[in-house]
């Protein structure tokens, strides 16, 4: 019998990794609306940063945390995406609501380089209700794309930068 139990929380277990960290899919905020301003408790590899002091760049907010397996399959990608285009007026912003005692050894571990926020509650505006969450911010402030950051977010950055200026 506790055989069967074990194999049932294997199973059920496997199954909420594959699926994902999302709760219920995430509230559609649509194109085109105007990006929250952003909030965190402490800040890693940058100063504090504010949507409207990166008016005129493109930002990427990320919404993860360290206990999501998809959301540390996705920081390699990010940090590559952070190395090609940080010259070109984007900043990659990850965003969680974890303490800086569990994140800063994280970080360091991963070789996460782009800014980190810790201790938001910024993903509320946003209507985050699973992780891995990621948005496009344009240059003007408003959400240009939404989705999962392996599903096309590199491709709408390099979109962003044809279709809007970036000033520095």
């Amino acid at each position: 019998m506790w055989r069967l139990a074990l194999v049932m929380i294997t199973v059920v277990g496997m199954a909420a990794v594959l699926a994902g960290c999302e709760k219920e899919p995430p509230a559609d905020i649509g194109g085109g609306a105007k990006a929250a301003e952003i909030e965190a408790e402490y800040w890693l590899n940058t100063e504090p940063l504010t949507l409207g002091q990166l008016r005129g760049k493109v930002v990427v907010l990320e919404f993860w945390a360290t206990w999501c397996p998809p959301c540390r399959t996705t920081i390699p990608h990010l940090i590559r995406m952070h190395e090609k285009f940080r010259d070109k007026g984007v900043v990659i912003i990850s965003l969680t609501d974890e303490p800086k005692t569990t994140v800063e050894p994280f970080a360091r571990e991963m070789g996460m380089t782009y800014a980190i926020g810790g201790g938001s509650r910024s993903g509320d505006p946003y209507g985050v209700r699973g992780i891995p969450r990621a948005f496009i911010v344009d240059p003007s402030g408003t959400i240009a794309w939404e989705g999962h950051p392996m599903g096309g977010l590199e491709a709408a950055v390099e979109a962003q930068l044809r279709e809007t200026p970036v000033r520095d």
